[in-house]
């Protein structure tokens, strides 16, 4: 009997030692780890200060939410125009090509749900295999830009395409009359989230709202919030806004205001049509300088601009609400950033309708998006801070710490390989029988968590090479227009107002060397 008890004692001790070998082989915090939804949010031509967070007198609660219950980065750069900023961030690739990967196929493989509501827009690099019809369970998109009504003529800008069809309204669900984008790509959203949420299928949502994209379209009860609020004009506008900015701590306190502007954008957006078309359309100058008559249609102009914003802060609500409802907030990963800065460019088609209604295509006037941009120098396009320049906010309460503000760098491309190391996924190195592009940004994932990591080599940004810019550290050449490279130390001055072009000549050499170096080795084999 004796030796029956040490056999079994020495049994139970082998047993420990091998479990505790074991745990501390695989932590307990691999074995119980759990895949985390994703929610991607990105808003369109919405500028850095046009959302509370930032800075902004609209509305945007549910952007407060995020923002309190994550990380906001004072310094993130997009691609500074749809198309190029779309493509990055679903590759991972500044210049991508037939081996380019659409971050929803990888998702897909590892047994992800995958669901994309909103605008599609690719560069012409992009292979078909990339395209949301292509990949997605469920995928409602419109290419480049749309209407928010539907068009008294039925015939939209771009249609709608769904799971790969074109579509009109009356295929398209959606659960409020009359049909408005912003609120339809969420009844969708919500809609086909009920399989995988149900089954326990981790998700990967895409919401590419549109807003607030022209033409300037919004619900009546929306626009009647802030009709009035903008008679005190932009140049107040702008004040504000950059004094809670600062008193946020978002911007070093150095920055200075950049100079108000019009666009100057010499390849887009110049008024068109007759003289008396083109005295409607105005550029910036002092509002004080405006009639009465003026600053009330200017005023009616911010205020359906802003209820386009506060539409999508008041959807992507629904979408956090549908998350607490179903117990899911804490391991799912929300991202919330624009595709790039506010839009100055006359796109007007006439002016015999208000901004607002669904008879009417109107535009921001430049002047308007000077504001949005707050306190960064010119728009969309341009490689400058007011193009590239953008909000970003992430929220996942199981591994982010809340209320966290980061100054550390980032940029669109560095998103795919985040969510990879958050998800503790590899990059393939074989999908669908080829070998995919390597992907050409870095993980965030530690700053997420608090901690401090070595700022990328380079940044790129800028509509083509007309507006391109290159930024090494504090060091940044930019292009306006197609002529020389200016030079800014964004570090002594964050808003571009002294280029140091000619009183440092070597530094630009030395940049666009790199510069050109750099865009040799992203060029993918065709």
């Amino acid at each position: 009997m004796k030796q029956v008890w040490i056999y079994l004692f020495i049994i139970v001790v082998v047993m420990i030692a091998a479990v505790t070998l074991y745990l501390n082989i695989i932590p307990v915090s691999e074995s119980s780890f759990k895949q985390p939804n994703i929610v991607l949010i990105l808003g369109d031509d919405i500028g850095y200060s046009d959302i509370s967070p930032f800075g902004s007198e609209i509305r945007t609660p549910n952007l407060e939410k995020l923002a309190d219950g994550g990380i906001m980065f004072s310094n993130f750069y997009n691609m500074s125009k749809c198309e190029p900023s779309r493509s990055t961030l679903f590759t991972g690739l500044y210049e991508g090509g037939k081996n380019a990967v659409n971050v929803a196929q990888i998702l897909k493989n590892e047994g992800y749900y995958v669901i994309h509501s909103g605008k599609e827009h690719w560069m012409k690099w992009a292979p078909d295999h990339v395209f949301a019809k292509n990949i997605f369970d469920q995928s409602l998109t419109f290419q480049a830009m749309n209407e928010f009504f539907e068009p008294p003529s039925g015939k939209w800008s771009n249609p709608f395409i769904l799971n790969g069809d074109t579509v009109g309204v009356d295929k398209i669900y959606h659960e409020k009359e009359p049909f408005f984008k912003t609120d339809a790509l969420t009844d969708n959203a919500l809609k086909w989230l009920e399989k995988p949420v149900n089954e326990g299928q981790p998700f990967f949502l895409f919401l590419g709202y549109g807003a607030a994209h022209y033409p300037l379209q919004a619900r009546p009860e929306d626009i009647a919030k802030y009709r009035g609020s903008y008679l005190k004009g932009w140049d107040q506008i702008r004040e504000e806004r950059m004094k809670r900015l600062l008193a946020k701590g978002l911007l070093p306190e150095n920055t200075q205001l950049s100079p108000p502007s019009s666009n100057i954008n010499k390849f887009r957006g110049h008024p068109k049509g007759d003289e008396e078309i083109r005295k409607k359309i105005p550029v910036y100058q002092p509002w004080n300088s405006l009639s009465d008559a003026e600053k009330d249609e200017l005023d009616l102009e911010m205020s359906v601009y802003a209820a386009m914003v506060d539409r999508m802060d008041q959807n992507i609500g629904r979408v956090l609400n549908y998350l607490d409802k179903k117990g899911i907030a804490d391991n799912t990963i929300v991202i919330y950033f624009s595709d790039n800065g506010s839009c100055p460019y006359d796109s007007n088609r006439d002016f015999e309708h208000p901004p607002g209604v669904a008879d009417g295509f109107r535009t921001l006037s430049a002047a308007w998006a000077n504001a949005g941009n707050t306190p960064f120098r010119y728009f969309k396009q341009y490689g400058h801070e007011g193009g590239a320049h953008t909000h970003f906010i992430v929220r996942w309460p199981d591994e982010i710490k809340a209320g966290q503000l980061t100054h550390q760098q980032g940029h669109i491309v560095d998103i795919v390989p985040t969510l990879l190391e958050a998800l503790r996924i590899k990059y393939p190195e074989q999908i669908d029988g080829f070998e995919p592009q390597d992907l050409q940004g870095h993980s965030l994932f530690p700053i997420l968590k608090g901690k401090t990591i070595p700022e990328s080599d380079f940044y790129l940004s800028g509509w083509t090479e007309r507006f391109r810019m290159f930024r090494q550290h504090e060091w940044k050449i930019v292009k306006l227009n197609d002529e020389a490279w200016e030079l800014y130390n964004l570090k002594n001055d964050p808003t571009e107002i002294q280029n140091l072009a000619n009183d440092k000549p070597e530094i630009v050499s030395k940049l666009k060397k790199h510069y050109e170096e750099v865009k040799n080795e992203l060029q993918p084999n065709k």
